[in-house]
């Protein structure tokens, strides 16, 4: 069975470029398309079936949701009461409505709009369950079929010439309390476990393999290990070990494929008609740097691979392939080391080849007034030192930590928003915009949350402070993102 998965090298470099850091990020998250977060698109959430509550542990407000009541009305009039029950009495339907909200939510007309918003980048929040195989159906109950849609998004994206990141977000067993974007709103954190660390490293390698053979995934640069862990570093046993085992499944499966990695592990010989499954097999068990955990995971993706292979159609891939492959290697990615406290691993010691590291910050609580935000956000732009951005990460921690000093540069603020903690002006909005990104450009760039959220009664107001396409219609981002409104917007608010 294996020996039908087969690479023809040669074929893709003559279809796909090879995509790559761009000089300078401006991108966007497409949040809630492929792992959805129901505060940003309320009215849909509650039409698809879900429901809304302050304390989304006690309602359906995630993909995942096991114990609490779950109603959804059927064409029959009737009704079942609980995401497990309905998903295994009415897999189809369950499939067709999220299917229909991945449609919608993000499409060419969006893929259209970001470029010609100057966007380059999108960061892609998705959950493990993507891979369908990970998923213990016993337990586990998510709507199938996403990987169809991410093929389908890729490509207009790469059509529309913007790179992506596959952003891990949602892990298995969940990487932390009581949030939506895992897509399982719960207080048990289970992801730091060697089963669940495994899950995960499947999920690497795969999507590892997809990204350098698939043609329509040949826009992704990077691969994120793992979205905003849980902080406190005592209380995610395990995770350096996992960082370090993250980069070398990545690492095994390029040089696989022939790519050209900076890691002295063996002179692997790469024959013009060797199988590419069974070439990882064999590498897997050969090379002599990779623990037992890196074997494992490399092994239990090759069936994984084969059914993707024939999912996908992906008929070109049916040939040998060369092992003078020119394509890069993918970047890996990492929340920063200041991410977490208390002893935390420094994702650095994991390097093996590219790598670049990710920051979020939301002014979500501390200072309450315009000239409290300025004055914080303009200060910032006299810590940048040569190799990293001396910065707060989120108002309300106690601490600034410089990422160079720990290796973790170059830095990209992933996630960051026009959010403020009063009701701010559209005055005001222009010069938090310019002052926000003015800062984030320091580093090797910027990725706004969100590309856009739902606009309507429900939603009320959110699209203007969380929606870039809408902060760009309001003319609070020019359409030019490398450009600002006011290049003096901090001159006044520098001491």
């Amino acid at each position: 069975m294996y020996y039908l998965f087969y690479v023809s090298l040669f074929f893709l470099l003559s279809i796909s470029v090879q995509a790559g850091l761009p000089d300078k990020i401006y991108g966007v998250n497409l949040g809630s398309w492929l792992l959805l977060e129901s505060w940003m698109l309320p009215e849909e959430w509650t039409r698809m079936g879900g429901e809304l509550c302050d304390d989304c542990t006690q309602c359906i407000s995630a993909e995942l949701y096991k114990l609490f009541s779950f109603v959804v009305s059927t064409s029959v009039g009737l009704t079942y009461h609980s995401a497990s029950e309905f998903a295994r009495a009415y897999p189809d339907t369950v499939d067709e409505i999220f299917n229909t909200h991945w449609s919608s939510w993000f499409n060419q007309n969006d893929a259209r709009d970001l470029a010609e918003a100057g966007i380059n980048t999108v960061r892609i929040p998705l959950g493990y369950w993507i891979i369908e195989a990970l998923v213990d159906r016993q337990t586990e109950f998510y709507p199938r079929g996403g990987i169809h849609q991410l093929k389908r998004g890729l490509k207009q994206l790469k059509d529309a010439g913007i790179v992506s990141i596959l952003d891990h977000h949602g892990l298995p067993g969940v990487q932390s309390a009581n949030h939506t974007f895992t897509g399982r709103c719960t207080p048990e954190v289970e992801f730091f476990t060697e089963y669940n660390y495994h899950r995960a490293l499947i999920w690497t390698a795969v999507m590892t393999t997809l990204s350098h053979l698939d043609p329509d995934f040949s826009n992704v640069f990077a691969i994120e290990a793992v979205n905003e862990p849980t902080r406190d570093a005592t209380q995610t046993p395990g995770y350096g070990d996992f960082q370090k085992n993250f980069v070398q499944v990545v690492r095994a499966v390029e040089l696989t494929l022939g790519i050209d990695v900076p890691w002295s592990v063996s002179n692997m010989t790469i024959t013009e008609t060797a199988n590419f499954t069974a070439t990882l097999e064999d590498a897997a068990s050969s090379l002599p740097a990779l623990n037992s955990e890196v074997r494992s995971a490399l092994l239990d993706a090759v069936p994984i691979l084969v059914e993707l292979g024939l999912e996908l159609v992906l008929d070109d891939m049916t040939h040998s392939f060369s092992s003078h492959y020119s394509r890069e290697p993918l970047y890996t990615s990492f929340m920063d080391m200041n991410w977490q406290y208390n002893n935390p691993s420094n994702p650095r010691d994991a390097q093996i080849g590219p790598q670049f590291y990710d920051d979020h910050l939301y002014y979500q609580s501390g200072s309450a007034d315009e000239q409290a935000h300025m004055d914080s956000i303009c200060s910032k732009l006299h810590n940048w030192k040569i190799h990293g951005y001396l910065f707060n990460h989120g108002v309300d921690l106690p601490f600034l930590e410089d990422d160079a000093t720990f290796g973790n540069s170059p830095v990209v603020f992933g996630e960051w928003s026009l959010i403020t903690q009063f009701t701010p002006t559209d005055d005001f909005l222009y010069k938090w915009a310019d002052a926000q990104k003015l800062a984030f450009t320091k580093g090797a760039g910027w990725i706004f949350w969100n590309f856009k959220v739902e606009i309507s009664t429900q939603a009320g107001d959110l699209a203007r402070q969380w929606s870039y396409l809408e902060g760009v219609k309001r003319g609070y981002f020019t359409r030019d993102p490398s450009k600002l409104n006011d290049t003096h917007v901090c001159d006044s608010y520098i001491q």
